[in-house]
């Protein structure tokens, strides 16, 4: 059995590697954060010699070792991120932003947002509203704020957007869906 962690949100995932032989590359979907990376199942080097008892070795173990091409590295890299006050619907989260679409809202088995918090909060929708990330040539990240469209709006600094508003957002934007709140982070500094 093999642990290894997912990119994005380094949840650990427990899989049977003596089930591939080296070489084979594996598809992994966290559960957690529904991101989807790859790995490449190799053979540990050993150098050849003798154990205590004379016989040469005759085991090499299977390992893990990561598998990413240079773009999806890039759109691994988190930007910013949002952190979710902890509420009477669910605990303090962290939610890291991506370069590109961050669709945000409520974690259910099969959502289509990539951003989804852990929440029983009612007035959450599973697509809420989405982030798009975009980053200069300077390589300074610009985060553009949109209403999913949702069933209770998108707040920024308690203002409701407009169903078709695209609004810049910077460090400490405050951000309400239903009855969550989030503060827009672009360092890991502590708030």
């Amino acid at each position: 059995m093999k642990r290894i962690r997912c990119p994005k949100c380094d949840n650990p995932i427990v899989f049977d590697d003596s089930n591939y032989t080296s070489g084979n590359v594996l598809v992994f979907e966290c559960p957690e954060c529904r991101k989807r990376f790859r790995l490449r199942v190799t053979k540990k080097k050993q150098s050849a010699g003798r154990l205590k008892d004379g016989n040469p070795q005759s085991t090499i173990p299977d390992s893990c070792s990561g598998y990413r091409e240079e773009d999806e590295a890039e759109a691994e890299k988190a930007y910013g991120y949002l952190s979710v006050i902890e509420n009477a619907f669910h605990f303090r989260q962290k939610i890291m932003l991506h370069k590109g679409e961050n669709r945000i809202g409520r974690f259910v088995r099969g959502t289509s947002a990539n951003a989804a918090i852990r929440t029983v909060d009612p007035s959450v929708d599973t697509t809420h509203c989405r982030i798009d990330v975009t980053v200069d040539g300077n390589g300074n990240p610009h985060f553009m704020l949109s209403d999913g469209p949702s069933g209770t709006g998108t707040f920024l600094k308690n203002e409701i957007l407009k169903p078709k508003d695209r609004v810049s957002i910077e460090d400490g934007a405050v951000i309400t869906i239903g009855a969550t709140t989030m503060i827009l982070r672009t360092s890991d500094e502590e708030e």
